[in-house]
């Protein structure tokens, strides 16, 4: 049986800095009506091709003095959901692609960063979107 190869699937994530993010999240919150929590707000969606599954997006400002962005020196990220995240990463290491770091597993998903020809910090997640739907779904029985 052959692996199947890595690939983008959409928008996982925006990720900027912020002089404030508690002020910005709350003028979102205020302004444009943003659902926000600790991280920023987070965006529910449905794939195509399967409409009975939700998807997720991360909206986040982060302090402008992150390392988090690092090596790459620009003030946003973008995440990238991904499907066969070793893959990916294995095959973007083949054509020498900068991988920064290892991937690291959560109840969430799985997390790799890499640098575009430009040198941008790139965030690659392959979800586990049934933890958001879960956490969602015991929030509105309450």
């Amino acid at each position: 049986m052959t692996k199947k190869q890595g690939k983008v699937t959409g928008i996982g994530g925006i990720f900027f800095k912020s002089k404030d993010p508690e002020k910005l999240k709350e003028w979102y919150k205020e302004n444009l009506g943003l659902v926000t929590n600790e991280y920023g707000s987070l965006f529910e969606f449905r794939e195509s091709k399967e409409p009975f599954n939700k998807g997720y997006l991360q909206w986040s400002p982060f302090n402008e003095d992150t390392k988090y962005f690092a090596p790459s020196n620009q003030d946003f990220m973008i995440n990238y959901r991904v499907e066969n995240i070793e893959e990916l990463l294995e095959g973007l290491k083949e054509k020498g692609i900068k991988v920064v770091g290892e991937i690291e597993s959560f109840e969430y998903g799985k997390f790799a960063h890499i640098l575009d020809d430009e040198g941008n910090k790139i965030e690659l997640w392959e979800p586990v979107d049934s933890v958001f739907t879960k956490e969602y779904e015991e929030k509105s029985r309450k």
